[in-house]
């Protein structure tokens, strides 16, 4: 190589430098361009699919994004599934919405992303990423220069986010976690506003199950979750869960497409004559107290989401590996059991039961 540029004239040397260095500046370009997504550059009553480039230097990965514009102006909303890639309910849920959905009966814009972590559904892996070994739930606000998690929740803070009106994180019980269907808010009196709507759009989804999150974070503090970064930034934001143990029962599905179809119509952006027969009012959840494992062990535990319990009962126990009991479980208060680990493995420090009271 010495040698071929020992041969070569200092002022094509310069212009050879040059070109080097224009191609370097349009992939960086190239790069922040699919990045970005301009809705006002999209047709009316259209839908538009892409794959949005997030590669590093060492791998190619994108993140595919799918934008329905309607035929008449309405706000943005923004749908998202498969923040973590082994819940599989909001997946095929929101599936079946991106082609359902018919952009020339909509009002205002969706922007769903359909599948937020690839490589954790490809890879079949319980709530992280196996590019990085992070949960991408507790990768926000992200970095652009980051690892894969870290860049996916860059992109989605700071394109997805600011664009949005309405923050819908679609989640379900991943392979270890037995689960109550519920939609969820942030109390966040940062943005009361917003706040209340939230709230009243999570009675519209007419789930069984309505959850009120406390939120105490500062401005500017890591949000950690996506919708809580949706939440700490002013925007309407809230979370349905549905589904348990990794499991794809279609009528999970069904009540998914249901509930964002009852928010696409508290919204007036859609209607449709898929929604079923109104369910009865759901209840309504403010506080929420969470038991840790003590110990790595085998749990044993016969109860399971949805059940009451009161205050002082036991809830199960663990072993060690050779049966020798560890610790018992002891209900911290009265409520329902809004989720719990429903499979024997836990880990110390894991959450083990949430229980929801009124």
């Amino acid at each position: 190589m010495q040698k071929v540029i020992n041969t070569i004239s200092l002022p094509v040397l310069k212009t050879l430098l040059f070109l080097i260095f224009l191609s370097a500046m349009a992939g960086q370009v190239y790069a922040q361009e699919t990045m970005m997504i301009n809705i006002d550059n999209i047709a009316l009553a259209s839908r538009t699919d892409r794959r949005v480039n997030l590669s590093t230097a060492k791998e190619q990965r994108y993140l595919p994004v799918t934008i329905i514009k309607g035929a008449r102006k309405g706000p943005t909303f923004t749908i998202i599934a498969g923040i973590h890639g082994f819940e599989y309910p909001p997946i095929l849920a929101v599936q079946q919405l991106i082609q359902d959905i018919k952009p020339e009966l909509l009002a205002g814009t969706l922007i769903i992303l359909p599948l937020a972590n690839p490589q954790g559904f490809y890879g079949r892996t319980v709530f992280n990423n196996p590019d990085d070994g992070k949960n991408l739930n507790r990768a926000f606000p992200g970095k652009p220069d980051g690892t894969a998690s870290e860049r996916i929740s860059d992109y989605i803070t700071r394109q997805i986010i600011p664009v949005s009106d309405v923050f819908l994180d679609i989640h379900g019980g991943d392979a270890n976690e037995d689960l109550v269907p519920f939609v969820c808010y942030y109390d966040n009196q940062l943005h009361p506003q917003q706040s209340s709507r939230a709230a009243d759009l999570c009675l519209a989804a007419r789930f069984p199950n309505v959850v009120m999150y406390p939120y105490n974070l500062k401005q500017g503090d890591k949000a950690e979750y996506a919708f809580k970064q949706a939440s700490q930034d002013g925007k309407v934001a809230l979370s349905i869960e549905a589904g348990k143990l990794g499991q794809t029962a279609l009528q999970d599905v069904e009540m998914i497409c249901d509930g964002v179809y009852r928010l696409l119509a508290k919204m007036d952006m859609y209607q449709t004559t898929r929604l079923k027969a109104d369910a009865e009012a759901p209840q309504v959840f403010k506080k929420q107290s969470y038991i840790k494992s003590p110990a790595a062990g085998i749990l044993y535990s016969t109860y399971k989401s949805g059940d009451e319990v009161k205050k002082g009962l036991l809830l199960g126990h663990i072993t060690d590996e050779f049966g020798k009991s560890l610790s018992d479980i002891i209900s911290l208060n009265d409520g329902i059991i809004l989720y719990k680990i429903g499979t024997p493995p836990v880990n110390k420090g894991e959450t083990l039961f949430c229980i929801a009271e009124k």
